[in-house]
């Protein structure tokens, strides 16, 4: 698949958005975290910009993106939908936790389901967005049980990084709960992404050109003529290829740069004083997000639609 930057930046940082307001959510709703402006304003408002940020460059993606409006109403068939429809109910508790949280000493009880409706809505709506691509059986790579389990894990991963440098600021006391939090995080989305690319590259063919063209009792099939001239849009969506040694380059890339390391930054910052520990917990944000910015194009390069078969290709 084509993997369009729009979409890269979309799933990442609403991932990471929804990460970080689980992590607060959870922390208010338990009462780690007591109200105060700049732990609010500064947290809140970080988590709101970044899936604010992804919702609205889901929409460059689209073919008429004056008509987004339209994808709200297929709620019933369209995970694509679904997405959007639980994106926009997660502003309403969401914003009320941040608001009073923020400007308000509000009610311990008010905050409590405030908070566990918040962290709620954010993994219902990660749900959503990994079944998006999990939903496709004509897409061998995403139709598999890792898809959703890798978007939770990663957007946790890069919500409890983000949510680390903020506690070694405004939230000391339960710094190092994070960060230990964040080094198990980093390491379960490692081993989810290493058990995801030994599936895709293990598993038998769900499609050939056989079964595809429905010739298979004939023999081998293969294109004989080009259906068009030019490419097309089929082949620049759906067929767009990797070679296998750039892939591997960055799958190791992306498992020991963007979550490996991040996690010995972080469990090597236990043993630092509150400011070194901090310039350690900003690299291993910057480490962690663009490690989750080359898995996420992999995700789309390595994934092959079995329209492509019609196109020249062997086996999806």
């Amino acid at each position: 698949m084509h993997p369009a930057f729009s979409v890269i930046i979309f799933t990442v940082a609403s991932g990471a958005g929804y990460g970080l307001l689980f992590v607060l959510a959870l922390l208010v709703a338990f009462g780690a975290l007591t109200p105060s402006f700049w732990t609010g304003f500064i947290g809140f408002g970080i988590a709101f910009a970044l899936f604010t940020l992804g919702l609205l460059s889901s929409f460059l993606h689209l073919g008429r993106p004056e008509r987004a409006w339209r994808a709200f109403s297929q709620w019933r068939s369209s995970w694509l939908s679904r997405e959007g429809v639980l994106a926009v109910v997660t502003y309403l508790p969401a914003g009320l936790l941040a608001l009073l949280f923020t400007f308000f000493d509000a009610a311990r009880g008010v905050l409590v389901v405030l908070g566990l409706l918040s962290a709620i809505c954010a993994v219902v709506t990660v749900i959503a967005t990994g079944m998006i691509y999990r939903s496709l059986k004509p897409i061998r790579a995403w139709y598999n049980s890792y898809v959703v389990p890798a978007y939770l894990v990663l957007g946790l991963a890069t919500g409890l990084l983000l949510a680390n440098a903020l506690a070694l600021v405004f939230a000391p006391a339960v710094a190092t709960t994070l960060q230990f939090a964040s080094c198990l995080a980093l390491l379960v989305a490692a081993l989810t992404k290493f058990l995801y690319w030994r599936y895709i590259d293990t598993m038998p063919a769900f499609s050939t050109a056989e079964s595809a063209t429905g010739l298979g009792h004939l023999g081998k099939v293969r294109l004989f003529e080009a259906p068009h001239t030019q490419e097309n849009y089929l082949n620049k969506e759906m067929g767009f290829r990797i070679a296998r040694k750039h892939a591997a380059k960055l799958r190791l890339i992306a498992l020991v740069g963007g979550w490996l390391a991040p996690a010995v930054l972080v469990l090597f910052s236990l043993l630092l004083p509150a400011s070194p520990a901090l310039v350690l917990a900003t690299i291993a944000i910057v480490l962690g997000l663009t490690g989750t910015l080359v898995e996420r194009w992999l995700f789309f390069a390595e994934a092959k639609h079995a329209v492509t078969l019609y196109y020249g290709g062997s086996s999806v």
